[in-house]
């Protein structure tokens, strides 16, 4: 789900948990990665999942961090708060390993 800004800017979800291990991923953590369409997982995930989203087969990158304090414009986690919503979808990893042997080869700019 894409939420906007009052703008009608595009503004990342922030999802506040692990997709695979429901870790806790609070807007400031250094933890969480995201893909290109913000599945987000925890680093340990990422790592287990071998930098193949199961949802897309891309890689991951660290989520930004949202800015607690205003500092310019009204840009804080305080006007645009993360997403409380949790998506919890544990991943088979018997048929991961089938997506990354076709995919995992490949670096993320390359899928």
């Amino acid at each position: 789900m894409i939420r906007l800004t009052t703008e009608g800017t595009p503004m990342l979800e922030l999802r506040p948990t692990c997709e695979h291990c429901d870790k806790a991923l609070p807007p400031a953590s250094t933890e969480a990665m995201i893909c290109s369409f913000e599945c987000t997982f925890c680093h340990d995930c990422v790592a287990l999942l071998s930098n193949v989203c199961p949802n897309c087969g891309g890689g991951f990158v660290p989520r930004p961090i949202r800015p607690a304090q205003d500092w310019k414009n009204g840009n804080s986690l305080a006007r645009h708060p993360a997403s409380s919503q949790v998506v919890h979808h544990p991943v088979d990893l018997a048929a991961h390993a089938l997506l990354v042997a076709a995919a995992g080869a490949l670096s993320p700019p390359q899928r």
